[in-house]
């Protein structure tokens, strides 16, 4: 049996924990909740911008991606941030967005750059999405409200400026070769035996132009007196090569 006193102690704690639950459970008004998410989605469009424009667009010229990548960013950062604030949780986001991925790019073969900028959008929306921008200001006061915190918002910043200068780096660095591959259909069936590499390797520098590093021999015909070789070359600067291992007309993507 509880007694009285024990009753009213655990009635009066009880009362307590409501209402630090209540004081703690503040509400971010409405001009704080656009503020908020114009800051993200602006932040979010220009950094993919930048890195879309500035860096993928100037060698690849792919007009396509172009589209899917700004797109992709956007809608992205704008179903996380709806659902982390929602008690479906962030994991139900990924995880719907992974499906969508695996249903469209399955059917067809993405080359490595385009996935690799793929996962940065991604991965810049999921930052931009979801860091904490506002914080609990007087919580064991009166008057509980949210404050935009402004060491947050300069981390989130620095954060942005991190990948695009690492991506700056990386794609405009003199000290990395960018190398490219080729798939050429070849009919000198006769040079692609080992111990006739080198003149293999002068004949087809000589028909295609490039300064071969290396090369594979893959599928043979004989009846065809042809063979599938694949050639590895470097890239001059500002060179790309988007569509080097395609073999049919149908394959080609018009830009």
């Amino acid at each position: 049996m509880i007694g009285p006193d024990e009753l009213g102690e655990f009635n009066l704690a009880d009362e307590d924990v409501i209402d630090v639950q209540a004081i703690t459970d503040a509400m971010m008004i409405t001009s704080q909740s656009i503020s908020e998410l114009a800051i993200r989605f602006l932040l979010n469009l220009i950094v993919c911008w930048l890195i879309v424009q500035f860096f993928y667009y100037r060698k690849s010229r792919r007009r396509d991606y172009y589209f899917t990548f700004m797109v992709f960013s956007s809608a992205m950062l704008l179903l996380l941030y709806m659902m982390g604030n929602a008690a479906v949780g962030v994991g139900l986001t990924l995880g719907l967005f992974a499906i969508f991925g695996v249903i469209r790019y399955r059917t067809e073969t993405v080359p490595i750059r385009e996935m690799t900028y793929l996962f940065v959008i991604i991965a810049i929306a999921a930052v931009n999405g979801l860091a904490p921008l506002y914080h609990l200001a007087d919580a064991a006061g009166a008057n509980p409200h949210y404050e935009l915190s402004l060491g947050s918002t300069c981390v989130l910043i620095l954060s942005n400026l991190l990948i695009v200068c690492l991506i700056w780096v990386l794609e405009g660095g003199r000290w990395l070769k960018h190398t490219a591959t080729k798939l050429i259909l070849y009919d000198r069936i006769d040079l692609i035996v080992p111990e006739k590499r080198s003149e293999l390797i002068a004949d087809i520098e000589k028909r295609v132009g490039v300064k071969v590093n290396s090369l594979e021999v893959g599928h043979v015909d004989f009846l065809r007196d042809a063979a599938y070789i694949k050639i590895y070359y470097t890239l001059g600067k500002g060179e790309a090569a988007t569509i080097g291992t395609l073999t049919r007309a149908k394959d080609f993507v018009e830009q």
